[in-house]
């Protein structure tokens, strides 16, 4: 074994601690570093929104348990502060593209913007070769190819290469994720056996600035601690035959598929089909219309090729939940800036296709790349 300077990313839950035990136990320099990116008692109580910031990632006691596990395992810790990149290039964003009628995807924004970049920069500065994260995901260098790849892990039920599609060469070519051979029940028995005090401790479930989930709360708290007004967006729901069947209160309060809360009745079940936020129209219909056979994505990040010259077969995944289902992928430039886009072409239709989520192409096991849906 040679002996390497490994940063871990460590976020205070029972997986990046485990990747710190366990690289600490093959002996290599491991030092601690967690990123504080969200002030968690900032909107708390204000607009509705609830006092208790516990159960999300990278909370204030998610800190104080990745200090208690570097200094338990004794290696060297560093909280890095990025709250105000974070809030430019993850919250301000988040913000912007739902008022605007999308469905953001923060957790692949976070890895994608900041996460990655600044730890490996941060990793340079301290003097560690690599960066590992307790990612469920697999990193590989393919001679062939000479390109390094992004693969799904043995455990699929904890794949998080969906929110990682946005790795460069340069961040692969740095990056561990010493889980991605091992189960989550298999890491928690690694936990006990290097006697982790949260071993046990609960996933996070929640993204690290919205508890509840309530996306609509967060936007109001947020936008009126800065002093600004939620934009007008209240317009009609309109079916996808043009008709106009009533009214709604902001295209921020809905998402593709949605079906509660439409605010009118009819004698069938309504959806929301499509959003426009330029039309500040919510456009509903039964649930056949929720299905389609292509998207487009936008901003692709290709990690297993370097162009798409020609067609390609692969199986595509449009959101965390989803069967990435069998799809033919192809280079296409947009009707308006002519700018490169992938469309995507399904086998058979999708059910709910969500502009602003991400797209992400898979062969086999390996990532072949992704974007975000137009």
């Amino acid at each position: 074994m040679t002996r390497k300077t490994i940063a871990v990313a460590m976020s205070g839950g029972v997986d990046s601690s485990t990747v710190a035990a366990m690289l600490r136990a093959e002996g290599h320099d491991v030092i601690g570093l967690t990123m504080q990116l969200w002030n968690q008692r900032r909107l708390s109580g204000s607009e509705g929104m609830p006092e208790s910031v516990q159960g999300r990632c990278c909370s204030l006691d998610d800190v104080y348990d990745a200090r208690r596990v570097a200094q338990q395992i004794g290696i060297p810790y560093y909280v890095v502060n990025h709250e105000e990149r974070f809030e430019r290039d993850v919250i301000r964003p988040f913000v912007e593209e739902y008022v605007s009628g999308r469905t953001p995807i923060p957790c692949s924004l976070c890895n994608n913007h900041l996460k990655f970049d600044q730890l490996l920069i941060v990793a340079q500065q301290i003097g560690a070769e690599r960066i590992a994260t307790g990612h469920y995901a697999r990193v590989a260098f393919d001679e062939a190819r000479g390109r390094w790849l992004l693969k799904r892990p043995a455990d699929s039920s904890k794949d998080q290469t969906y929110f990682l599609f946005g790795l460069t060469q340069e961040q692969l070519s740095r990056t561990i994720f010493p889980l991605g051979e091992m189960t989550k029940p298999e890491v928690r028995e690694l936990a006990r056996h290097h006697g982790l005090a949260l071993a046990e401790k609960p996933d996070s479930q929640e993204i690290c600035f919205v508890p509840g989930g309530d996306y609509k709360r967060f936007i109001d708290a947020y936008l009126a601690e800065q002093g600004e007004a939620l934009p007008d967006t209240a317009g009609d729901l309109v079916t996808t035959n043009g008709d106009v069947i009533g009214e709604h209160g902001g295209v921020h309060n809905f998402t593709v598929g949605q079906r509660k809360g439409l605010g009118v009745a009819t004698g069938s079940p309504l959806y929301v089909i499509q959003i426009s936020g330029a039309k500040k129209q919510v456009i509903v219909g039964g649930e056949e219309h929720l299905y389609s056979r292509t998207l487009r994505a936008r901003r692709v990040n290709l990690i297993s090729v370097d162009d798409l010259r020609e067609p390609m077969r692969v199986a595509v995944k449009i959101r965390h939940r989803h069967e990435p289902a069998p799809a033919v992928i192809e280079q296409v430039k947009t009707e308006r800036t002519g700018d490169d886009e992938i469309l995507a072409t399904f086998d058979e239709p999708q059910r709910a296709i969500t502009p602003g989520q991400a797209a992400v192409f898979y062969d086999g096991d390996v990532v072949v790349g992704g974007g975000w849906i137009a």
